[in-house]
């Protein structure tokens, strides 16, 4: 069996077309899709979710129906696919294509890899999906309406064994990355900087896991191998990251605006009008064969929401000083039961102090 790619170039913005994929010896259904909007002034809609498999999918279905409905604009999986992509000999992975078609065929479906992936170095992951730059869609950034949007991969910080150079290798491009994003001119024009990646700085789950075990690597850093690798959180703030997306923890987890474990709410009244410190969202319970995390009874300050319920995430861009974010219950038939409105009128570092 053969992967193949096919770029298409020239499209126009916001034209529809219509496609099939094959040859003369079989072809596909007929699909179609919408290409992205470039204006500036465009207010994409997004779902996003993590951790979702092809035994107990608990939110795929209402994925499938919104999709088909024009609900969204992108898909945001922010890591662990299929679990896992690898097993039976990668038919597990040919199972959750075919399982994601009726909503990866018609709108992108943007990834970043998380820990279920890490198999034979992520090549199962490297294969399947082809995300935008030259590095095999472990990171990536990407320009929609209002927001640049930076995926990357945590799990450089924990599979050394592949080598430690792919973990000062991103540091060094996210840092370029963000550089380029903070220049006035392109802040100017995409002031919303939004970043994924599946394993979160902070959360309140209690199975020692990652962001309460090791007091987070991605977060802090690693200061056991030389030379010390460093975090993201400090590299984050410094450039003004808006909204942080995780996934990982098998639940929906809001926290308060966050920056070195404390709590910097834009006000009492109005936590999340002009925040001073990156808005944190874990959202990882689309539903898999592990099912749902437990919370911690005794949560810090800075964890704002919670729930075990399987669900997804949806936010929307909707112009340079707002940004809409919801949380969808599957054990509740469909229920928003969280949301906010992020509100900033200046972005980047300064909006901080």
């Amino acid at each position: 069996m053969f992967i193949h790619r096919v770029t298409l170039t020239e499209l126009k913005p916001a034209a529809a077309y219509v496609y099939h994929c094959g040859s003369d010896d079989g072809w596909s259904d007929v699909f179609s899709f919408t290409a992205l909007n470039d204006s500036l002034s465009f207010s994409p809609r997004f779902a996003l979710y993590g951790d979702l498999g092809n035994e107990n999918p608990q939110s795929l279905a209402r994925l499938q129906k919104e999709t088909q409905l024009g609900m969204y604009d992108a898909i945001l999986h922010i890591g662990d696919f299929a679990y896992d992509m690898d097993e039976d000999n990668a038919r597990i992975g040919d199972e959750f294509m075919r399982q994601i078609e009726s909503i990866a065929a018609y709108v992108p479906y943007m990834t970043c890899p998380g820990n279920h992936e890490a198999a034979y170095n992520f090549s199962n992951y490297r294969n399947r999906f082809s995300m935008p730059g030259q590095t095999e869609s472990l990171w990536y950034s990407w320009n929609l309406g209002s927001a640049h949007i930076v995926s990357f991969s945590t799990e450089v910080y924990f599979y050394l064994e592949y080598g430690m150079d792919l973990l000062f290798k991103q540091y060094e491009w996210l840092k370029a990355d963000l550089e380029k994003a903070n220049k006035p001119e392109n802040r100017a024009r995409r002031p919303w900087i939004i970043t994924m990646g599946h394993r979160p700085m902070y959360c309140s789950d209690d199975d020692q896991d990652d962001c309460t075990k090791f007091d987070s690597w991605v977060r802090l850093g690693r200061k056991d191998i030389k030379p010390p690798a460093p975090g993201l959180e400090e590299l984050f703030y410094r450039y003004g990251v808006d909204v942080e997306l995780w996934a990982h923890e098998h639940t929906y987890e809001r926290l308060w605006p966050v920056y070195g474990d404390k709590v910097r709410n834009g006000s009492a009244e109005q936590p999340y009008v002009n925040p001073k410190a990156p808005v944190h969202i874990i959202s990882g319970s689309a539903g898999c064969r592990e099912r749902t995390d437990r919370f911690n009874p005794n949560p810090k300050e800075w964890s704002a929401f919670r729930s075990t319920d399987y669900g997804y995430s949806r936010m929307q861009v909707v112009n340079s000083t707002h940004l809409y974010m919801e949380q969808v219950s599957d054990d509740q038939h469909g229920k928003v039961i969280d949301s906010i409105w992020v509100v900033k009128e200046k972005h980047g570092f300064s909006a901080w102090l």
